[in-house]
């Protein structure tokens, strides 16, 4: 197997998509190090590489819903105070700056892109992160899934699909969009139970959730606004949530 750089020196890439990382809140919680020596440590590896093969364009996936901490409007825009209240966040947003920081000392030119909640066919049923999925596969095993908290956490849901066409739109854009951020998101805000109810209905079951306590790191609410993202690099979200549950849903079952 080619190690990383010996995979720069051969291919020479024009351009570097960076979706990597570490992305169990929890786990970020209970072993910090760890969540810096990926997401951080993993991070700068390839910016290092980027850089010394002239690459032209970074792109970084960060995340929306953890750099803002917990929001002071809604929906939050780019202009957001950045507040992390997970390691997570912290490790995310601090790549965020190191791109920054190679642009000022080396011109690297880079985009960011903070995503909402991404969800869709293909996603880890059995991790911590991607709820939609998660549900899925435990009501179809006869399993209650859980909820932490009451249910009325919030947060912004966009399809995989969505997301897939803000990055080409990134990717191959030949406006400058050097040096930017932009929130990726609906602008709008969905309860843990109303997820949970439109996938028990997308299945047709009947299954109540269990409640457990919230989890550390984790916010109340969040939303993004995206204005940017649609007057800048001509996107917006255009699955409707219970659409893109639809499509997600039958991929689980389809797949048994």
């Amino acid at each position: 197997m080619l190690g990383l750089e010996e995979i720069f020196s051969k291919e020479r890439p024009d351009i570097v998509n960076h979706h990597a990382a570490q992305v169990d809140l929890r786990r970020s919680v209970n072993e910090p190090l760890y969540d810096a020596q990926v997401n951080i440590l993993g991070s700068l590896n390839l910016i290092g590489l980027s850089n010394k093969y002239n690459v032209k364009k970074f792109i970084y996936i960060s995340t929306g819903g953890a750099v803002y901490g917990e929001p002071k409007y809604l929906p939050a825009d780019e202009n957001h105070p950045v507040d992390p209240l997970s390691q997570y966040g912290v490790s995310k947003h601090t790549v965020e700056h190191y791109l920054f920081v190679f642009k000022q000392t080396d011109g690297l030119q880079y985009t960011v892109l903070r995503y909402p909640n991404v969800y869709g066919p293909r996603q880890d049923p059995h991790g911590e992160a991607g709820v939609v999925a998660i549900f899925t596969e435990q009501m179809l095993d006869g399993k209650r899934p859980t909820i932490f908290g009451d249910g009325t956490k919030t947060r912004d849901y966009v399809y995989v699909d969505d997301l897939i066409n803000a990055n080409i739109n990134v990717m191959f854009d030949n406006v400058s969009l050097d040096g930017e951020i932009f929130n990726l998101g609906w602008g709008k805000e969905t309860k843990d139970i109303e997820i949970f109810e439109a996938v028990r209905d997308a299945l047709g079951l009947d299954v109540k959730p269990i409640y457990d306590k919230k989890r550390p790191g984790e916010i109340d609410h969040i939303c993004l606004d995206s204005t940017k993202a649609a007057e800048q690099l001509n996107w917006r979200p255009k699955v409707k949530l219970q659409e893109g549950i639809k499509l997600t849903t039958n991929f689980y079952k389809e797949r048994r």
